[in-house]
């Protein structure tokens, strides 16, 4: 039997109207498991990292990442392997999902939690030397790349971008190169490991306000490390504990101190090229919002880690990607410091030093 719709009146036209729509099953995608799909190299490319590091790095947060146990759960391989990606591309959550097969909200939440559990493992993996024998390892490796003495560290600024968070504070976030950023001071050592990391500034800060307010500009000006010092550019005043190049090079001292100086302090430059290659993301930019916004300082500390932990396992380098473009930052000059007792230790050091290696 047929109904005629024709004579429905309008009170049942409308309780036909208001009927919800059917609900769309739920999706449950096959879940790859991509150790066994890829091989070393394909799995490196992939995901920035070996695979005997990934299980290493698994092992270490595991128990951040046990799920509920239900039957479609994400296994805690694939959250890593989903947050590895997104550091490895930037792309956006929905596209990481698709590549392992949970749904955008799915991905969201997964590639968050194992993040923040990245970012746990901050005090094993980021500091700087922490007794007198990592003092004289760490002096000891710098000194042989140009026989610059008692170096323990070498500081940089580099600008990661980010999408406008928007809100009434955004246009800080504008660098001088008029994109917007977070400003991030590196302090390298000498096997392109990430000694310190400040992430909270944003992209219009200078960086020498970046140092001035850091805890290892404090820690330095305390003489934690005795009369070693940290090597920084020309965009950070000369001090006692941080010495700079000389912009103008009279003698023979100290065109050997200038010369020294910036083959020693090149590690810091070609570590932060070699972390923003590894994690394309820190390159190509993290999309967020205003409320998201403080999710950004624990990609790039999570990054750092990932990075650390690469290094110390003599992870190759990852290739150059032409896709993936590395953009330079520019130098601000400082005028030149004529107070005394902020160069007295590269004027001793040049005059006592550099000048009998002439």
């Amino acid at each position: 039997m047929f109904m005629n719709f024709d004579f429905i009146s309008d009170e049942e036209g409308e309780i036909y109207d208001n009927v919800p729509p059917p609900r769309r099953p739920k999706l449950i995608r096959p879940r790859i498991n991509p150790m066994d799909v890829w091989d070393e190299p394909e799995f490196f490319q992939r995901f920035r990292l070996s695979k005997a590091t990934v299980n290493e790095i698994l092992d270490q947060i595991l128990p951040a990442l046990q799920d509920s146990g239900r039957n479609d759960a994400v296994s805690p391989l694939n959250k890593l392997l989903m947050t590895l990606r997104f550091y490895a591309t930037g792309s956006f959550f929905m596209e990481v999902g698709d590549f392992i097969g949970p749904e955008k909200s799915t991905t969201m939440r997964h590639i968050w939690t194992t993040t923040r559990a990245i970012v746990g493992l901050r005090q094993q993996h980021i500091y700087m030397p922490r007794n007198n024998e990592e003092i004289a390892q760490i002096q000891g490796r710098f000194y042989n790349m140009a026989r610059f003495p008692r170096v323990i560290g070498v500081v940089d600024g580099t600008f990661i971008r980010i999408q406008s968070p928007g809100g009434a504070d955004a246009e800080t976030f504008r660098n001088r190169k008029q994109y917007f950023a977070k400003n991030i001071q590196v302090v390298g050592g000498p096997s392109l490991e990430i000694q310190n990391i400040v992430t909270r500034w944003p992209g219009s800060a200078h960086d020498q306000t970046v140092f001035n307010a850091s805890n290892i500009a404090h820690r330095l000006q305390a003489g934690e490390w005795g009369n070693h010092w940290i090597l920084g550019d020309t965009g950070y005043e000369c001090r006692p504990y941080i010495l700079v190049p000389l912009t103008a090079a009279n003698t023979a001292a100290q065109n050997l101190y200038n010369e020294s100086f910036v083959r020693t302090r090149q590690s810091v430059e070609r570590l932060i090229g070699v972390w923003k290659r590894r994690f394309p993301i820190l390159s190509t930019g993290i999309r967020i919002t205003e409320e998201t916004l403080e999710k950004t300082d624990f990609y790039i500390v999570a990054c750092a880690i990932l990075h650390n932990i690469a290094i110390r396992n003599n992870e190759p380098e990852p290739p150059v990607d032409p896709a993936v473009p590395i953009f330079p930052d520019i130098v601000v000059q400082h005028n030149a410091v004529t107070l005394n007792h902020r160069i007295a230790a590269r004027t001793e050091l040049i005059a006592n030093y550099f000048t009998n290696l002439v």
